[in-house]
C-alpha cells in the first residue's frame, strides 16, 4: 500500500484515500456527544476528571474519543522534583526515550554528546521523524552530521518551567500536521493565567525552587498572573537554572582520553515568557505569547587530550542555543452554516545555535578553532474551522478543516582558526534555504452511541529553494514535491466503559536542507559529497489497534501496532568515483534507500488497591528491521516494564517505581558499523518519591532515583560503542541521585 505518495499526472488514489473522501463527503457535518467514559491511566498518574487532549484531532476532546495512544503529562506529574528536563519527562513512559550521550567530542572531529538531550525516540524512530511543537508552533530541527565535525545540534529548546501540559502521540499523524510526523508527536503547551488563578482571584502566582544531584542542577522560577477585569488576563514567567555535567559511574578521573568520569561542564539557562489573554465577548478569545529560551554551556573536554606529551594538549567547548517565539492565537464563535468556531494562529520563531571547539596541539597548527552556527527562522499560520450538527437517527458529525502554511529560512556557517589544509574558512555545509509548506486538511468525525468513524485527509505541497552563496562552492539544488496523507480511525463502544479503537494512518517527512545539498570536499584524499535534487519524502503507514476500559477500581489501556516506512534518506551513500583518483573522486550523496518495518505493543494500567493506594503498571516493546538489508534497526530500544505504587497519608503522598529494562539481544543489533557493538545487559532500578503538602498553597517534594546505585547502560547512549572499549564506563547512566523541589502558589 502506498501512502503519502508524491503526486504526478498519472496519480491514482489509494483505496484508503478514496475511503476517506467517501466518508467525508456525507451530509453537512456534525456531532453528537459521545457517552461519558472513565479516564484511562496516564503516565505518572491519573485524573478523576476526563482528560482533554488536542494533539490527536486538532481540537479539544476527551482522550477516550481519540483512536490512538496518547500520554498526557501535567499537574503534579510535572513536579520539578520528578521532572527537570525532557529526559526525566519520559522516564516512566513505555516505548519513549530521550538520548543523552556523554560529551566526548574532539577539536575537529567526533561530536558525541554535543547535542545534549538530543530529542525524543518514539517506538524506535527519532530525530526529525518525530514532530515537536510548543503551543502549535514547530520546534527547530535537529542538525547532526559528520560534516559538521565536533558540532551537533539537538532539539532541546525547552524550559519545562514554562510548560503546563505535554501530550505524546504515538504513530503517524501527517494527516493533521504534515511533515515530520512519521513516528509520532510531542506537543507541549505553555502555562495559561487560568492555570494559576482561582475563581474570583485577580492576582496570583507560583514560586518554585529545585535542585538535583544527578547533574548538580539548581533552579528558581517565578510566575505571576493577573485578571484586572473580566476581559483581560496576563501572565509573566522567569525561569533561571544552573547545572553541571550529568553524573555517571565511571571512576577514572585522568585528564586525557582514558577518562571515564564525566568531563567538567557548566550550563546556564534563562527563560522568560509573557502572555496576554483577551476575551472581548461574542465568543472571541485572543492569546498573545512572547517566549524566549536561552541555554548555554561550557565543557572542559579532558577526554579529547592525548595520553602523551604530543598531539592534542587541550580542548574546550562552548554551546549556546536560543529560541524566541511571538505568536497569536485567536478563536471566534461564528455560528454560520460553514463553521461554528474559527481558530487562527500566526507565529514567528527564530532559533540560533552555536557550538565552538577550541583545540591546543603540539603539531601545526598549534591552535585551531571550529565555530559552527545554525539558524532557523519560521513563519507559521493556521486557519482552522469546526462545524458540528446532528444527522438524526442517533448520529452526528463534526468537521475540522483548514489551511496550514509555514515558511522556514535555514542557514549555517562554519568558520574558525587553523582550518584543515583541504578547506578554507568561512564556508557553508548547505546553502541558505527557504522551505515553504502549504497544506489543506480535513477531518470528519461520525459519532453514535456505539461508534465513532474518523476519516482525515491532508494535501501538502513543499518547496525547498536554495540560494547561491559565495561560501557554498557547488551549484545548489532545489526541490518541490507534494504528498497526500490519509488517516482512518474507528472507535467501538460495546459498553459504556469499554472502548475498542483502531487507527490506520500515513505519514511523511520532507527532505531537509542538509540532505538536499550536503557539501564536503577533501581534495587531498579525493572524496566529496554532492547535492541530490531527486530526493523523495520519507513515507510511512502505520496501523494501531487497542482497547481502553474501566472495570470498578481497574483502568487499563492496551495497544498493538505495526508500521512500514519507505524511502528513508541515507545521507552518505557512495554513488560513484574512485578513492584516491583526483579526476574522479569518491562521491557521496544523500539518497532514498532505507525501508523499515516496526511492530510492538504497549500496556498501561492503574489498580485502586484501596481508597488511598494505587498500583500502576506500564510495559512497552518494539521490534524493528531494515527490510532492505535484512538487519535489525538499532534505533529501537529494548523492552521495558514499570511497576509503581502510590499511597496517600494525610498531607503526604508517597510513591515507588520499579523499572526493569530487558537486555539488548544480539539478534536485535545491527553490527555493520560496529562489529563488536556493546550489548547492554538487563537492569532493574528503584525510584522513591514523596511530597508533603506543607500548607494549602505550599508543597515540598523529593525523589531518589536509582536507590540501589545500580550500574547500567541505556542502549540509546551506547550505539556505536564497542564491547571492549576501555572507556565503556563513561557511557553508564547516573548512579543514585536525589532531587528536591519547593513549590508555592499564592
Amino acid at each position: 500500500m502506498t501512502v503519502s505518495q508524491p503526486l504526478s499526472p498519472s496519480f491514482r488514489p489509494h483505496p484508503l484515500v478514496l475511503a476517506c473522501l467517501v466518508l467525508m463527503a456525507g451530509p453537512t457535518l456534525a456531532q453528537t456527544a459521545a457517552p461519558d467514559a472513565a479516564p484511562i491511566a496516564q503516565a505518572g498518574g491519573t485524573s478523576s476528571l476526563r482528560e482533554l487532549v488536542i494533539s490527536g484531532s486538532r481540537s479539544e476532546r476527551a482522550i477516550e474519543e481519540v483512536p490512538a495512544s496518547i500520554d498526557v503529562i501535567g499537574g503534579e506529574d510535572l513536579d520539578p522534583a520528578r521532572v527537570q528536563d525532557i529526559r526525566d519527562l519520559v522516564r516512566e513512559i513505555p516505548n519513549v526515550s530521550v538520548k543523552r550521550a556523554p560529551q566526548r567530542f574532539g577539536g575537529v572531529t567526533g561530536s558525541t554528546g554535543r547535542d545534549g538531550n538530543a530529542g525524543f525516540n518514539i517506538r524506535g524512530l527519532d530525530g526529525n521523524r518525530v514532530l515537536l511543537t510548543v503551543d502549535g508552533i514547530r520546534v527547530p530541527r535537529e542538525l547532526s552530521s559528520g560534516v559538521f565535525g565536533s558540532a551537533a545540534f539537538g532539539r532541546d529548546y525547552y524550559d519545562l518551567g514554562l510548560i503546563s501540559r505535554v501530550e505524546i502521540l504515538r504513530g503517524a499523524n501527517s494527516a493533521l500536521y504534515g511533515s515530520d510526523g512519521l513516528a509520532g508527536m510531542v506537543a507541549m503547551f505553555t502555562t495559561e493565567p487560568k492555570d494559576l488563578l482561582k475563581p474570583g482571584q485577580t492576582f496570583g502566582g507560583r514560586v518554585s525552587l529545585r535542585a538535583d544531584s544527578e547533574d548538580d542542577s539548581r533552579g528558581v522560577g517565578v510566575t505571576l498572573a493577573g485578571a484586572p477585569n473580566d476581559t483581560l488576563q496576563w501572565l509573566g514567567s522567569v525561569q533561571l537554572g544552573r547545572s553541571g555535567e550529568l553524573d555517571n559511574q565511571g571512576e577514572n578521573h585522568a585528564l586525557n582520553s582514558t577518562r571515564t568520569a564525566p568531563n567538567p561542564q557548566k550550563d546556564k539557562s534563562a527563560s522568560v515568557m509573557g502572555k496576554v489573554v483577551l476575551t472581548p465577548g461574542a465568543g472571541q478569545r485572543h492569546t498573545l505569547t512572547l517566549e524566549h529560551v536561552d541555554k548555554s554551556g561550557e565543557v572542559e573536554a579532558y577526554t579529547a587530550r592525548s595520553t602523551t606529551a604530543t598531539g592534542t594538549l587541550d580542548v574546550d567547548g562552548t554551546t549556546d542555543m536560543q529560541r524566541t517565539r511571538l505568536s497569536w492565537d485567536g478563536r471566534f464563535k461564528v455560528g454560520s452554516t460553514w463553521a461554528d468556531e474559527l481558530r487562527a494562529t500566526v507565529g514567528y520563531q527564530q532559533s540560533d545555535a552555536q557550538e565552538v571547539a577550541t583545540e591546543l596541539r603540539t603539531a601545526a597548527p598549534t591552535y585551531r578553532v571550529r565555530d559552527v552556527t545554525y539558524t532557523e527562522k519560521l513563519w507559521q499560520g493556521v486557519l482552522q474551522a469546526e462545524k458540528a450538527r446532528s444527522l438524526g437517527a442517533d448520529w452526528g458529525q463534526k468537521l475540522v478543516y483548514g489551511v496550514d502554511v509555514s515558511v522556514s529560512k535555514m542557514d549555517n556557517l562554519v568558520t574558525g582558526v587553523g582550518a584543515p589544509v583541504y578547506e578554507t574558512y568561512p564556508l557553508k555545509r548547505f546553502p541558505p534555504t527557504r522551505e515553504t509548506n502549504t497544506a489543506l486538511f480535513a477531518q470528519s468525525e461520525f459519532v453514535s452511541e456505539r461508534w465513532s468513524l474518523i476519516p482525515a485527509l491532508r494535501y501538502d505541497r513543499f518547496d525547498l529553494k536554495a540560494q547561491n552563496s559565495t561560501l557554498y562552492p557547488l551549484t545548489p539544488a532545489s526541490l518541490s514535491d507534494s504528498a497526500l496523507s490519509p488517516k482512518l480511525g474507528a472507535i467501538f463502544r460495546p459498553t459504556q466503559e469499554l472502548n475498542l479503537f483502531a487507527n490506520l494512518a500515513a505519514g511523511f517527512k520532507a527532505p531537509s536542507a542538509l540532505q538536499l545539498n550536503n557539501f564536503f570536499q577533501n581534495a587531498l584524499a579525493q572524496y566529496r559529497t554532492i547535492p541530490n535534487p531527486n530526493l523523495k519524502p520519507e513515507r510511512s503507514r502505520t496501523l494501531e489497534i487497542g482497547a481502553r476500559d474501566k472495570v470498578g477500581p481497574v483502568q487499563w489501556e492496551a495497544a498493538v501496532f505495526t508500521g512500514r516506512y519507505k524511502d528513508f534518506i541515507d545521507e552518505l551513500v557512495v554513488v560513484g568515483g574512485v578513492a584516491g583518483n583526483p579526476a574522479n573522486p569518491l562521491t557521496y550523496q544523500a539518497v532514498n534507500r532505507g525501508q523499515v518495518r516496526l511492530s510492538g505493543f504497549e500496556l498501561k494500567g492503574r489498580f485502586a488497591l484501596g481508597a488511598a493506594t494505587d498500583l500502576r503498571v506500564a510495559y512497552g516493546q518494539t521490534k524493528g528491521e531494515d527490510t532492505r538489508l535484512g538487519v535489525p534497526l538499532n534505533s529501537v530500544n529494548p523492552a521495558r516494564l514499570m511497576v509503581g505504587l502510590d499511597h496517600r497519608i494525610g498531607d503526604w503522598k508517597l510513591g515507588a517505581v520499579v523499572s526493569h529494562t530487558m537486555r539488548k539481544s544480539t539478534s536485535d543489533i545491527d553490527y555493520t558499523s560496529t562489529p563488536n557493538q556493546f550489548a547492554p545487559p538487563s537492569y532493574t532500578t528503584l525510584d522513591l518519591r514523596a511530597s508533603w503538602q506543607v500548607s494549602r498553597s505550599t508543597r515540598l517534594s523529593a525523589a531518589i532515583h536509582n536507590v540501589t546505585d545500580r550500574k547500567y547502560w541505556e542502549w540509546t547512549n551506547v550505539i556505536g560503542v564497542a564491547a571492549g572499549s576501555p572507556v565503556l564506563d563513561a557511557y553508564s547512566a547516573p548512579g543514585r541521585g536525589i532531587s528536591v523541589a519547593l513549590v508555592t502558589d499564592f
